[in-house]
């Protein structure tokens, strides 16, 4: 399983970009690549598909996007491509909110999303998504995805990273270098 790929933006499709690393073409849906400019350099968390006749890579700027493309892909009838318009169709928060109230309307209008795909994403994922956060929250949320992030680059497996992240959120931090300190000392204990 591929968690994520850092590299440099080569080039761009309608629904997919190729990230050069380390001489290596990696294309990788994601749901706008038009936004990467040619040359940058980005970090995106993947999904890799694989299948008896396909292998494709899922790629998303945010973990919070990623995190929703999993449970999207969990609903029954919903493949990829389909949870991939959805997430294309712009902020994430608008998303958990149509779900959470049930809003059919605004699921339908998400690019092959009938209605009885809607009525069963909500039915499937209705409360068992965060709702929308008010600003102090991201900002908490941000200094422990940074400190992900930055535990990820050290080598830490995602699983030790989760449950330690668990026990930082429930400490008292300031901001992601406390938050890092907090995880790092309790990685240390566990060795």
């Amino acid at each position: 399983m591929i968690a994520f790929v850092k590299g440099s933006v080569y080039g761009t499709t309608n629904d997919a970009l190729i990230l050069e690393n380390h001489g290596i073409g990696y294309q990788i849906f994601t749901p706008d690549p038009k936004q990467y400019a040619i040359g940058s350099e980005v970090l995106l968390y993947t999904y890799q598909y694989v299948r008896e006749d396909a292998l494709a890579l899922y790629g998303f700027k945010e973990h919070e996007t990623y995190e929703l493309f999993l449970r999207l892909i969990e609903v029954k009838g919903l493949g990829c491509k389909s949870a991939m318009n959805m997430l294309s169709m712009g902020q994430i928060s608008r998303i958990v909110e149509a779900i959470e109230q049930g809003d059919l309307t605004f699921l339908k209008s998400c690019p092959g999303i009938g209605a009885k795909t809607a009525q069963q994403i909500v039915l499937d994922l209705k409360g068992k998504l965060v709702s929308p956060k008010d600003d102090s929250k991201e900002t908490v949320d941000q200094n422990l995805q940074d400190a992900h992030d930055a535990l990820i680059a050290l080598g830490y497996r995602e699983q030790e990273i989760k449950s330690v992240l668990r026990e930082v959120a429930k400490s008292d931090y300031k901001n992601t270098d406390e938050a890092m300190r907090i995880a790092l000392s309790y990685l240390l204990k566990r060795y």
